[in-house]
């Protein structure tokens, strides 16, 4: 089963494109003047040599605690038509890093439409130890479920 999972990557492949999660945060910030969930946009790379592959994205995510912020990305997947992996990000809001990266549990489904055309569904857990928000004294657990689409195209 793992070879039918995995025959479609056998090659070395790389993989651009681009889509769209939406995400809600499991910490509920019903006392705060904050949006807790949201859509967010993003650009990804992904380098797949036979089972294992690398994910680069960019993310954008307007109106993330009343702020627009960006978020750099990191992944190391293993699988195929399905995967699952780690990564490792960090936010840029108001002008600045966040002081802490974020971690992520991924998995999801790639699905060759068309030859070299993929879409990817996936499901996202990210979590850090605290966030600090402006006008708090210390942080807020802001663990966050995102579920998406991209579409990538085969370089």
């Amino acid at each position: 089963m793992l070879c039918t999972l995995t025959a479609g990557n056998a090659l070395a492949e790389h993989r651009l494109g681009g889509g769209v999660n939406y995400w809600v945060m499991l910490k509920d910030l019903d006392d705060k003047d904050f949006d807790d969930k949201g859509l967010s946009y993003l650009v990804s790379y992904q380098y797949w040599k036979g089972p294992f592959g690398v994910e680069l994205a960019g993310e954008l995510l307007p109106k993330r605690l009343d702020e627009t912020a960006l978020a750099p990305q990191a992944y190391l997947l293993f699988g195929g038509t399905l995967y699952a992996g780690g990564g490792i990000g960090i936010i840029y809001s108001d002008g600045d890093f966040a002081k802490q990266p974020f971690f992520a549990l991924k998995a999801g489904v790639n699905l060759e439409l068309i030859p070299h055309t993929f879409v990817d569904i996936s499901a996202n857990y990210r979590f850090s130890n605290k966030e600090d928000l402006r006008d708090e004294t210390k942080g807020v657990d802001t663990d966050t479920v995102f579920l998406g689409a991209a579409f990538r195209f085969a370089l």
